[in-house]
């Protein structure tokens, strides 16, 4: 869950690595060390961030206790459900 919000946070970072990648092919390891550094940068600034954890933790204490109540997994509730007609 963490990795998923810092990575959310880092969009524009994630981005520009991804590009550099597809860009890069198989040189990908050496052309694209400084988007690389510059991504593990922001995702380290947002793991080692106290209100970050706090809140992530707080989101993951409310999704296990919805999943006691109602028995389906979050991935599962998050779906809509479809209708009929």
């Amino acid at each position: 869950m963490m990795r998923e919000k810092a990575k959310e946070r880092c969009a524009e970072k994630v981005a520009a690595f991804g590009h550099c990648c597809k860009e890069s092919g198989f040189f990908m390891a050496f052309k694209c060390r400084e988007e690389n550094s510059a991504l593990k940068e922001c995702l380290t600034l947002h793991y080692k961030d106290p209100a970050f954890f706090e809140e992530c933790k707080q989101e993951y204490i409310r999704e296990k206790l919805e999943f006691e109540r109602t028995g389906i997994p979050a991935k599962n509730r998050k779906q809509k459900l479809p209708t009929s007609m």
